[in-house]
Formats: structure tokens, sequence, C-alpha cells
């Protein structure tokens, strides 16, 4: 797999294994990071949020081959500060049109929308993920003011691979979260209120920013990290990813090492994304410092390799350090290789920073494969 977003983790709801762009595919390292439900009990490490309705997707290697690509971890009393700076025009204009129509809900209503909740999430513990995904649609359509009807339903689409729908589908919940926000003040005894904005939030960030709206991933993300309150490196490496793709690598850096900081004692790969970076910035010895430590844990990985390789190739003080370069690239085999040769690949796949991809194209000329980085590799 190529180690590089994090980064969705829905989650399905910016890190994930490589290939950052996209998640659960079988050639990327770097993905984002997603929070998804509960339910998702073969498919998720288990870490409830404060209100047990989602959890953290830890994309599992056997599980990454079998899906369709689609996307690549204390609520804080200043909230209700927060809150007019979130809903943009529209959705405040779509609130205010439905604040009329019934009562935002919070949890299933009991009966057989209850019933059906429970069946979708019995399907999704089950893996039928197409199945849940048709139950959740029926739910949204009778109840269509239930909020976590909408983001499982999201949760779903991100899995099968449909992240339009799902976009719109996190849009309706986090439209009706800012309402139950808006009409519930303070929570009431017997009137729960959406506390799980900056998911909602994080998991559209992520479906935005594999979906090539990186401007619009950047606010959905920037909006979590200010509602959940706390230091959270879940979205601070998915936040960071999104400032990457904007361009913004002083920003990203910044992110990318408090998340490093907050996870020292678990090398994941989102660190390569953070070397990267470094590099980026001319860090060179950080770059390599980083590096050096994901491939102790991820030797394996093509990205991993290919970075290393590249790395070393850009540093090297001798003729002696350039072979031991080449040897590591080429030691990855053809097919694998190609990848790294092909100029839409890195920069619009695996989107590794311009003065990295500049750097291994000096290694794949000096290996003698000039010719595919110029003209691209299909």
């Amino acid at each position: 797999m190529n180690f590089t977003t994090i980064f969705f983790t829905i989650i399905l709801v910016g890190v994930s294994f490589f290939d950052t762009t996209t998640v659960f595919v079988c050639e990327g390292f770097s993905l984002p990071s997603f929070k998804v439900s509960s339910s998702s009990r073969n498919m998720v490490h288990n870490h409830s949020n404060e209100n047990n309705n989602e959890e953290e997707l830890v994309p599992r290697k056997q599980n990454m081959c079998n899906r369709r690509p689609f996307l690549s971890s204390a609520v804080s009393s200043s909230l209700l500060l927060l809150l007019p700076q979130i809903a943009t025009s529209e959705e405040m204009t779509a609130l205010s049109q439905e604040s009329s129509v019934s009562p935002v809900l919070v949890v299933p209503p009991s009966g057989d929308i209850k019933k059906l909740f429970n069946e979708a999430r019995a399907r999704e513990a089950q893996g039928n993920i197409a199945a849940a995904q048709r139950i959740y649609s029926k739910i949204v359509q009778i109840c269509p003011r239930f909020i976590y009807g909408w983001s499982y339903l999201g949760n779903t689409q991100v899995v099968l691979g449909s992240l339009k729908s799902a976009d719109e589908s996190y849009s309706k919940a986090v439209q009706l979260c800012l309402e139950s926000r808006k009409t519930n003040q303070e929570e009431q005894f017997g009137v729960p209120r959406c506390n799980d904005l900056y998911l909602l939030l994080l998991n559209r960030g992520t479906v935005r920013m594999n979906n090539q709206q990186a401007e619009a991933a950047l606010k959905d993300l920037e909006l979590a990290n200010e509602f959940r309150g706390v230091p959270d490196a879940l979205i601070l490496s998915n936040k960071a990813r999104a400032l990457e793709l904007n361009g913004l690598y002083a920003q990203s850096n910044e992110d990318y090492n408090i998340a490093i900081s907050m996870t020292s004692n678990d090398v994941t790969p989102f660190w390569l994304r953070s070397a990267l970076i470094k590099y980026q910035l001319g860090d060179y010895k950080g770059a390599v410092d980083l590096t050096n430590r994901v491939e102790t844990k991820f030797a394996e990985a093509p990205e991993v390799v290919a970075a290393s390789a590249t790395l070393l190739y850009a540093g090297a003080a001798n003729d002696n350090q350039k072979s031991k370069a080449q040897q590591k690239f080429l030691s990855l085999p053809d097919r694998q290789r190609s990848k790294y040769l092909d100029d839409d690949y890195m920069k619009n796949v695996i989107s590794w920073p311009p003065k990295m991809i500049e750097s291994l194209k000096q290694l794949t000329r000096a290996v003698g494969d000039a010719g595919d980085v110029d003209k691209g590799v299909e």
C-alpha cells in the first residue's frame, strides 16, 4: 500500500494509510481519517465519543482491497459563541424554512424508525453496507429531521465510494445539528441536543478533501477543530493535510507537529506526510528522521520505500550513497514503481509536495526511468 489523509479516516467521518487522498485504496498509504457509526464493528476500532454515537475507523489492511476506493481520529464551552461563524447563508436559509415543520431529532423515535435504525446498524456490523444504506435511505425518507439517519447514510455512501452523495448527506446532518443547537441553547431534560457537530464537520471535510475540494475541506476542518475545543490528533492531522493541499505548508507543518506530539508513542502513516512537508520547507534532517521512524514500522509500504529512497538520493554525498538510494527504489516491483513515474498519480492521487516530486524525478532519471517520468506511465 502507498503509505501516505487521515487523514477519514467516516471516519469513514485528513490519515490512515498511505495515499492521503483516497481511503481504502490498495495502493494507498496516506489516507485521511473518518468517524463512523459504532455499528461498523468489523471495520472500526472501538473509540466512542462523548455521546457514543460515533467512533474512530481504523482501516485494516485486510479490508483495504475489498472496498471500492473512497477516502485518505470534550466539547468546548465556547461552542455557542462559535455557532454564528459556522452556518453558511444557504444553511441558515434552509434552517429557517424547515424550523416550523417539525423538531430536529437527535435520537431515533420509538417504533418503526427505531427498529429500522437498529436493523441498519446490525447490517453494518455484518459488513452488508449496501443493505444498511438502503435502510438508512428509507429512514431519512420517513424521518428527514433525524440527524443520525443522514450521518449514518453518509457513512455507508463513503464506504461504497459515493462521495458526492456522502457530502450531501453530511451537509444535511450538519444543517440539522446547527438547528438543534440553535433551538436548544441549553440541553434540557428529555430534550437532547446535538453535540457531535465537530464529528459531522470532520466527516464532511474529509470527504471534500478526497473529492478535490481542498478549500471547502479546510473550512470544515478548521471549524471541526474549533468546535472540538481541545487538541485532537485526528482532526489536526486531517487539517494539516487540507492545509497542505491548499499550499499552506508552514501552517500544515505546525499542525502535523502537534498531532505527532500527541501520538509520539505510536507511529502512524500521517507521519510520512509530515516528513514530506518538512522536506518541502527545507528541513532535510527533520524529514529524514521522521521517515526513518515510519520505515521502521512500515518497511514494506511502497510509498515509504519510495520516499526513503528519494530522501536518501537527495542527501547523498557520494556515488556509493546514490547507488544505495537507487537500489532501494529499484527494490519496488515494476508495477508499483511505475506509479511513482506518473505525474498525475504523484500530483493528484498521493499528492506529494513539489520539491519531493522534483527530487523523485532526479532519482528516477538516475535509474533510467527519465522518459517514463516525463510522459507519465499508464
